[in-house]
């Protein structure tokens, strides 16, 4: 049987379990009379509907059920309610029953026959426990959550001091970079002028030379010696002209047509060593923005990398395609590689592995693919070859 009291005042809710319905009626009558809006019922499993539908401040729990052990009704409220504080009645007074019902968490152990003061203050006692230990669970809730906020907030100022010091370190390391490469413009300028002193002079003797020779193999050495010594005036006018000439930039240069450039310059070598060339262009690619010329030397300085690695012949391959609004640009070589003790300095000023090699090759081409917001990396390398991959954002 279950009944239900109303009360037009209600404080707070208790569902009342007992057996004997005089006890449910007089609880209901003095609960009511207080205040309180009580629920009734008979048997334990119909209590616990009553818990399960209204989760009530109090339970008021007979300790003696027909159907049920109270100890365990108390276990499954407090598992399932744990905000519902039960107060066990029983009418047997005994010092084992109240540590067995406290152990069980019960909040409360009152006998029957009770009255209505003893009944009403100590259930009103139970309550203001209630709400301290519910207010304490709050703020203690409260306090996980703010430490699991701090907690994040500081892993997330970990993750920007990480991520600021790594700028501030690239940062440096790129200053450093160009302070190497602005010594160097300064030094092979006037090395350029010095240079070009003793070549006129090669020039005029071999000039010479050849007004008197007569034999077919010594004015063919003779003309090959003058063609290089042009090549190496062309190389420094190059260099002066990149050191005091303005850059001109363009927003439409084709890629594709760039390479081009620079592979064609590469012909007689590339011929001579038996090194195959494959261009593998998907589509035309979008046009990007830069000086032409200073591009040109990118590749450049790649291929000229890529035919000192395969001295013996090989394979240099070119691919060029669009992906996330960048041009991608991939050029792959057959040589040994690169080893890995010497491959974090490749990209430094002045560094280098050939006994007559100036280190500024790789540094320089990096720093012009940066200087139009690409990049340049070594995307693979082993003991059959090398990838450098460049960037470059499209010009839309």
């Amino acid at each position: 049987m279950t009944t239900e009291t109303d009360s037009p005042d209600k404080k707070v809710s208790v569902v009342i379990i007992d057996d004997d319905r005089n006890i449910l009626e007089l609880t209901s009558l003095i609960l009511a009379k207080s205040g309180f809006h009580a629920y009734t019922a008979e048997r334990a499993s119909d209590g616990f509907e009553l818990v399960a539908r209204y989760a009530p401040d109090l339970v008021l729990l007979d300790y003696m059920m027909p159907d049920m052990d109270g100890l365990s009704v108390l276990q499954q409220i407090k598992s399932c309610f744990p905000d519902t504080y039960v107060v066990m009645l029983t009418g047997k007074g005994s010092e084992e029953i109240a540590v067995a019902s406290m152990k069980n968490g019960a909040s409360e152990y009152i006998l029957k026959p009770f009255n209505n003061r003893n009944l009403i203050e100590r259930l009103e006692n139970v309550l203001r426990i209630r709400e301290i230990e519910l207010h304490n669970r709050a703020l203690q809730k409260q306090q996980e959550l703010l430490l699991s906020e701090i907690e994040q907030w500081n892993l997330e100022l970990k993750k920007r001091v990480h991520e600021k010091s790594d700028a501030l370190q690239n940062a440096l390391e790129e200053i450093a970079r160009s302070e190497k490469l602005a010594a160097m413009g300064y030094l092979s300028a006037g090395m350029a002028h010095e240079i070009r002193n003793p070549l006129n002079s090669i020039s005029l003797f071999v000039q010479l030379m050849r007004q008197t020779a007569t034999e077919p193999d010594q004015l063919e050495y003779q003309t090959k010696i003058l063609k290089e010594v042009d090549r190496i005036d062309s190389i420094i006018r190059k260099l002066l002209d990149a050191s005091r000439r303005t850059r001109t930039i363009s927003s439409d240069i084709q890629i594709n047509q760039v390479i081009d450039n620079a592979i064609e310059a590469f012909s007689p070598q590339t011929e001579a060593r038996k090194i195959q060339v494959d261009r593998r262009y998907h589509g035309v690619p979008p046009p990007i923005t830069g000086d032409p010329t200073e591009l040109e030397q990118i590749f450049t300085n790649l291929f000229l990398n890529a035919l000192d690695a395969m001295s013996s012949g090989g394979s240099l391959t070119v691919e060029v395609f669009e992906k996330n609004n960048r041009v991608v640009i991939r050029v792959s070589d057959s040589g040994s590689g690169i080893s890995e003790d010497v491959l974090p300095s490749i990209f430094d000023p002045f560094f280098s592995t050939k006994n007559r090699g100036t280190g500024m090759g790789l540094p320089v081409a990096q720093r012009i693919a940066r200087m139009y917001e690409g990049s340049m990396e070594v995307e693979y390398t082993s003991p059959e070859g090398t990838t450098f991959r460049l960037e470059f954002p499209a010009f839309r």
